[in-house]
């Protein structure tokens, strides 16, 4: 069956699994049928998927491919029903779901108020929230000994960082993250999809009153207040959205790139052996090798032609879905060659699209790299016996479209060192 009969046969769909059981196998597989795929998600719904990884990066910079979902012509006509659990992460109101001029005006105040500066003087107090969490960890540990390095470290970490930032009451951060949880599973039900809309919602609003009544040092006074002297400002649900989003994006992908960096570590130990002898600098290679190898983002929804367009002799018609695999891609051999499934922080090639790329880039790779520098370090420091209390096959993944980790990180501490 040629590529063009199975991305247009209906009847040849791709069936991808939401729950990410086998996802770089899966990825590969794609990859096998061709540089573009017609495939479908929970609840029959169609996407097309570009398994290439220079094509995706040139198909997410095109002009004619945008992120609005009004663009999206199996919603206009009513075959997306509004309780989808994956609408979440697409009929969204902020600078991720506009294009062009909507888009620069929704990415501008964020640019003005999340900036390198501001991350960067989080410095000091990223380093306590690790020092902190570090000595709290044996505290942490079951009966068999075991501590779960996601639940007690990789997940609260970011969390609290990326709150405080943004200035959410510590009262708050436990239940967020709950929320999120419900966006970002595949798993998740209509009802509770609902419910998540709703709640958020109104945690936002008591937010924003409080931020108006007492402006703080974070990015929600920031914007608040950007917003006053702005002619186009944000609306109050453009606001909510893109808060929502930093959240989750703020914390989500930082979870995963620590947990993914740990256990690629633990699993590669030649890899952990030439980092301990090559002293501090080669944990950004670490970091760039991870990102590249174990992407945080598994597949992210979606991009809509506002025209026909072809890619790889493949017409993708206006207003289909397309599906980008992030993960998928940053292990293409046309781009990485034969050792793309290989683990390698020596490897030349360092440039990845773990953050994505275009005009819809990630606006805090700064942030999520400035995590990872300081959780990561400072743990293999302070435990240096550290390792898995698994088999690494007996790591579940997280039953997600999106995230690709794993749903818990069983470790042996081992002694201190101080």
């Amino acid at each position: 069956m040629t590529l063009t009969t199975l991305s247009q046969n209906s009847s040849a769909l791709f069936s991808i699994d939401p729950s990410g059981t086998d996802r770089h196998g899966e990825a590969a597989r794609m990859r096998a049928l061709g540089p573009v795929v017609r495939a479908v998600l929970p609840g029959g719904v169609r996407m097309w998927v570009v398994t290439d990884y220079a094509l995706l990066a040139e198909l997410a910079a095109d002009p004619r491919v945008g992120r609005d979902w009004r663009n999206w012509e199996a919603l206009r006509r009513g075959e997306i029903p509004d309780d989808w659990p994956l609408l979440g992460m697409i009929r969204l109101n902020n600078m991720m779901a506009r294009d062009g001029a909507e888009h620069r005006r929704l990415r501008r105040p964020l640019t003005r108020t999340f900036t390198r500066s501001r991350v960067e003087s989080m410095g000091p107090r990223i380093d306590r929230i690790v020092a902190a969490m570090l000595d709290d960890l044996p505290r942490r540990a079951a009966a068999d000994g075991t501590v779960d390095l996601r639940r007690h470290y990789a997940y609260p970490f970011p969390m609290q960082v990326i709150c405080e930032l943004i200035g959410i009451p510590e009262a708050w951060w436990s239940r967020l993250r709950e929320l999120i949880s419900t966006v970002i599973r595949a798993d998740t039900t209509a009802e509770q999809f609902r419910a998540t809309g709703q709640e958020r919602h109104e945690l936002f609003q008591r937010l924003f009153a409080m931020r108006r009544a007492e402006p703080a040092d974070d990015l929600t006074s920031a914007l608040l207040a950007l917003n006053e002297d702005a002619d186009d400002a944000f609306t109050s649900e453009e606001l909510e959205d893109t808060l929502w989003t930093l959240i989750g994006a703020g914390h989500e992908t930082s979870i995963s790139l620590i947990v993914n960096a740990t256990r690629a570590l633990l699993t590669h130990p030649e890899q952990l052996a030439m980092v301990r002898e090559g002293g501090p600098a080669l944990w950004s290679q670490v970091i760039e090798e991870t990102l590249r190898w174990d992407s945080p983002v598994g597949n992210f929804p979606a991009r809509f032609p506002t025209e026909d367009i072809t890619v790889a002799g493949v017409t993708i018609p206006r207003g289909d879905a397309i599906l980008a695999p992030w993960s998928g891609v940053n292990r293409d051999p046309k781009q990485y060659g034969e050792s793309a499934g290989r683990f390698d922080i020596t490897r030349p090639v360092k440039r990845h699209l773990a953050f994505g790329t275009g005009p819809h880039v990630c606006i805090g790779p700064g942030l999520a790299r400035a995590e990872a520098m300081a959780a990561l370090p400072a743990l293999f420091a302070r435990y240096p016996e550290l390792r898995l209390a698994v088999d690494p096959l007996e790591l579940s993944p997280v039953p997600s479209l999106f995230s690709n980790s794993v749903t818990g990180l069983p470790v042996h501490l081992g002694p201190q060192k101080r």
